[in-house]
C-alpha cells in the first residue's frame, strides 16, 4: 500500500491518477538513524573543506566560470543535448562557427540562467518569482520556447517514455489548482532554516521535481535550485558544487529514489542518495581545485623562466577563464597593458612552444588555441549511447 507521508495519488475526473504532494517538512519527521547522520556529517565536512579551500585561493573567481560551464553542459546532457564543453567555448569565441551543434544555445542559456540566479540570490531571497525568471532564462529562444518560458503551467503535464499517453504515464504531477497550493507551501519551506542546510536542500530539490511546475525545463531549474539554495544558506561562498555529473552517472537510481518518495514516503532513502552525491561531488571539486592551483603555479613558473613578463602571467589567468582563445581575444583581454595584435600573436605562439597552448585549426589564419592541460581537468568519463532522459520525458496535455 502506498504511503501518504509524501502526498497522495488522487484519481482525477477524467480517469487519470495524479500525485498531490504533502507540505514539507515530512511528517512524521526524518528518521535520523546512524547511517543517515553519518552521511550528513561526512557531506557537511566535504562541503566545508571545499569552501575553506576555495576561500584560501588568491582569486577563486578565476575558476568559477569553468565550473558553471561544466555544470551547464552536464545538466543539459541529462535533457538530451549533445553539445560538449568545447562546443560551448567555441560558441563563446565565435557564434558563427558551422561546426558547433545547434543545441549549444540550450547550454549557453543554462550558463546565463546560472549567472543570473547567482547575482539575484546575492541580494534577494529565493522565491517563486525568481524561479520563474530563471526558467525564462533557460528556455527563451531554444527548444521548448513554445512552452511558456517564465510561467507556471496551466495545463496537466506528465512524465513517461516517449509517446506515452497520460493514462500510461510513469508519473503525473499535481493538476494546476493543487500545483499552485503546493508551490505556496514550497516557497514557505525554502525560507525555513530549522533543518540542516544540506538536508533542507535535498528535500527542496525532490519536492520541486515532484511538483513539476513548468511545461518544460523542470529538471534544469531543479538542478539550478540546488546551487542557489547552497549559496543562499551560506553553505558555500563560491558556486563550485554541482550534482549533475553524479545524477547523470546514477540517473536510474535518481529517478527510482524520487519515485520511492512518492510511492513509499521514503524520504530517508532519497536523502542518503542525495548526501552521498554531495559528499562525492564536493570531494571531486576540491581535488580538481587543488590540481588547478598546481597547474597555475607550474605554468606561471614556465612563463617566468621563458622571460615572457607580466603579459605572460596575465595570460595564464585569462586562460583559466577562457581556455579557448584566438589572437583577437588575447589582444582584447590584455588590452589594458597596451598589447598589439603582433605581441598577442607572439605570446600565443610562445605558449604553444612551452606546451601550455595547443593550436587546434591547423591553419595560418583564424587560428584557435586550446588550454588543453586545464580543460583535461574537467573531462568526464565517456557516457554510453543511451539518452540520459529515457523514461523521464516531459509531456504536456493539449
Amino acid at each position: 500500500m502506498a504511503s501518504a507521508r509524501a502526498g497522495r495519488f488522487i484519481r482525477q475526473p477524467t480517469g487519470y491518477v495524479a500525485f498531490v504532494p504533502a507540505p514539507l517538512p515530512p511528517e512524521p519527521p526524518i528518521d535520523l538513524d546512524i547511517p543517515l547522520v553519518r552521511l550528513l556529517s561526512e557531506a557537511d565536512q566535504a562541503v566545508g573543506r571545499l569552501d575553506v579551500f576555495t576561500e584560501l585561493l588568491v582569486n577563486p573567481d578565476l575558476f568559477v566560470a569553468m565550473y558553471v560551464r561544466r555544470e551547464a553542459v552536464l545538466s543539459s546532457q541529462i535533457e538530451g543535448t549533445q553539445s560538449t564543453l568545447d562546443d560551448v567555448l567555441k560558441f563563446e569565441l565565435d557564434e558563427s562557427l558551422r561546426e558547433i551543434p545547434k543545441d549549444v544555445d540550450e547550454v549557453v542559456n543554462y550558463v546565463r540562467a546560472m549567472n543570473y540566479g547567482l547575482e539575484r540570490v546575492a541580494t534577494l531571497p529565493l522565491s517563486l518569482r525568481l524561479l520563474r525568471e530563471i526558467h525564462a532564462e533557460v528556455l527563451t529562444g531554444v527548444r521548448g520556447q513554445e512552452r511558456e518560458p517564465g510561467e507556471f503551467r496551466r495545463t496537466q503535464n506528465w512524465i513517461g517514455p516517449q509517446d506515452a499517453t497520460l493514462a500510461k504515464a510513469t508519473f503525473v504531477p499535481p493538476p494546476p489548482p493543487e500545483m499552485r497550493t503546493a508551490l505556496d507551501n514550497f516557497e514557505r519551506f525554502i525560507h525555513q532554516d530549522e533543518l540542516p542546510p544540506l538536508m533542507h536542500c535535498g528535500l527542496a530539490h525532490a519536492q520541486f521535481e515532484t511538483i513539476h511546475p513548468f511545461l518544460d525545463g523542470n529538471g534544469r531549474v531543479g538542478r539550478l535550485l540546488i546551487t542557489f539554495l547552497l549559496v543562499h544558506r551560506q553553505v558555500l561562498h563560491r558556486p563550485l558544487l554541482y550534482l549533475s555529473y553524479f545524477l547523470k552517472r546514477h540517473r536510474t537510481e535518481y529517478y527510482d529514489r524520487l519515485m520511492a518518495i512518492r510511492v513509499d514516503g521514503d524520504w530517508e532513502g532519497w536523502l542518503r542518495f542525495f548526501l552521498r552525491g554531495v559528499m562525492e561531488t564536493a570531494t571531486e571539486a576540491a581535488n580538481t581545485a587543488r590540481k588547478i592551483v598546481r597547474l597555475r603555479e607550474e605554468h606561471r613558473l614556465l612563463v617566468e623562466q621563458a622571460g615572457l613578463g607580466m603579459n605572460g602571467l596575465r595570460l595564464i589567468d585569462v586562460l583559466l577563464q577562457r581556455p579557448l582563445v584566438n589572437i583577437n581575444l588575447v589582444k582584447d583581454r590584455l588590452g589594458a597593458a597596451g598589447v598589439s595584435f603582433a605581441t598577442a600573436n607572439n605570446l600565443a605562439l610562445a605558449f604553444q612552444g612551452l606546451g601550455i597552448l595547443e593550436e587546434t585549426t591547423g591553419g595560418k589564419r583564424n587560428r584557435r588555441f586550446r588550454y588543453s592541460p586545464y580543460l583535461d581537468l574537467f573531462r568526464d568519463e565517456p557516457e554510453d549511447s543511451v539518452s540520459a532522459d529515457v523514461g523521464e520525458l516531459e509531456t504536456t496535455a493539449t
